[in-house]
């Protein structure tokens, strides 16, 4: 009985050696007939939407500005563009960096809305727009946001800046570095009202003031202060009227907020969602605040009557697990991808189609969440979305020694 037992053992181990041999020493042939891998480090796997600003579009929406952008917020695709680059005064527009780092920071927990903040000497003497802050007179951040967003009240918002901030100079030093962040490469902020009487520098654009409008638009409750028509301060005594007119009369209507000085002319970035779509109309240089904000809602009515968002679904049984070859494990599983938003022409969101591509079999080793595959999503024809196909776990390449303990452990059972 031994004999036999010995000589089942060894002849379990040349065939193995023989198999082993035969995994360790695939021919060049053999690797590169492998189906590749679809998405690498190196490829661009993410789609764009090719949208058609030329000039047969802008005939189509009446602009009179220096420069307009409309902007989708969940894709963050720009649907228009008119000299989007061009360095422009912001007046006070320019809050709505400040209003975002306010919200930030509240977010954070390093303020809170029933904040007390005592008004400086330096807040107090702000001109312009206010609702005339006394010095060492107290209001509370909620209080000083709505005055911000409603009014475009410069001596509260310096008074937010230097309360997030420390100073007002710090505060400036903030905004400039969260415009970095944000790829704001044509901005430059001098202070936190849009104030430019005393400048030549304090410059953005319209494609740059859409990338902070859609960060702000993240923090949904700052539309809870943008959406308010009127209300009030001090018991009633100070009386605050949007200076958005567009929240009055235009449907869907999320915010978000003017400008206007003799240098900027008259600028706006209005925001407004309508069947789970969300845009951004950013106006710069109107010579009157009727073209301002004709200008936006032109932009807002023409994106509504031509885009729609659709999230695709994703039919889980359409993804299979794919084969691997000498790996501990003889498939892996493929996680099912959260789609996101897909902008589209209007009416083909429900037009969508799926394609999945996925290898037949993967060599060993796999890591968890490496890329496998991936889903296009297309519209007629076109692709207008990617998703990446990730590996649900991590799947180790056969050795000798544990191939041998495999065959060894198997005459235990």
């Amino acid at each position: 009985m031994k004999k036999i037992t010995v000589f089942v053992l060894v002849l379990s181990l040349l065939l193995l050696n023989l198999v082993y041999a035969g995994a360790i020493n695939m021919s060049v042939d053999d690797v590169e007939s492998e189906e590749p891998l679809l998405c690498s480090e190196s490829e661009d796997c993410e789609t764009e939407v090719t949208i058609n600003a030329a000039s047969e579009v802008q005939a189509q929406i009446e602009i009179s500005a220096k420069s307009a952008v409309l902007m989708e917020k969940s894709t963050g695709r720009v649907l228009y563009a008119l000299n989007e680059n061009e360095r422009l005064y912001p007046a006070s527009v320019t809050k709505i960096m400040t209003i975002l780092l306010v919200c930030e920071a509240i977010d954070e927990g390093k303020i809170s809305l029933t904040d007390t903040v005592s008004c400086s000497e330096n807040a107090a003497s702000k001109g312009g727009s206010q609702i005339w802050l006394e010095p060492g007179e107290t209001m509370t951040v909620e209080e000083l946001l709505k005055a911000t967003c409603i009014y475009s009240a410069n001596d509260a918002c310096t008074l937010l800046g230097e309360y997030v901030g420390g100073s007002d100079t710090a505060f400036v030093a903030l905004m400039n570095n969260r415009a970095k962040e944000l790829g704001m490469e044509n901005t430059s902020f001098d202070n936190c009202t849009g104030l430019d009487d005393s400048t030549d520098t304090h410059l953005t654009t319209a494609y740059d003031i859409a990338l902070m409008s859609r960060e702000l638009l993240k923090h949904e409750y700052i539309k809870d202060y943008t959406t308010i028509w009127m209300d009030s301060l001090r018991d009633g005594e100070t009386e605050l009227v949007n200076t958005n007119k567009l929240v009055r009369y235009y449907d869907g209507i999320t915010g978000l907020k003017t400008g206007t000085t003799e240098k900027a002319g008259c600028c706006v970035s209005a925001t407004a969602q309508r069947e789970g779509m969300e845009l951004i109309a950013v106006v710069m240089g109107s010579e009157n605040s009727n073209d301002r904000f004709n200008s936006a809602r032109n932009l807002l009515d023409w994106g509504f009557a031509n885009y729609e968002i659709t999230v695709p679904e994703i039919d889980e049984d359409s993804i299979r697990s794919v084969k691997v070859l000498h790996g501990k494990e003889q498939n892996v599983n493929i996680v099912t991808p959260e789609a996101d938003p897909v902008l589209t022409n209007k009416g083909d969101g429900a037009n969508l189609t799926l394609s999945v591509e996925l290898p037949e079999s993967v060599e060993a080793p796999v890591s968890e969440n490496q890329v496998l595959g991936k889903i296009i999503v297309y519209s007629g024809e076109t692709a207008v979305a990617e998703y990446e196909l990730k590996a649900e776990k991590e799947i180790e390449q056969i050795t000798f020694f544990s191939a041998l303990y495999k065959i060894l452990t198997s005459f235990t059972k």
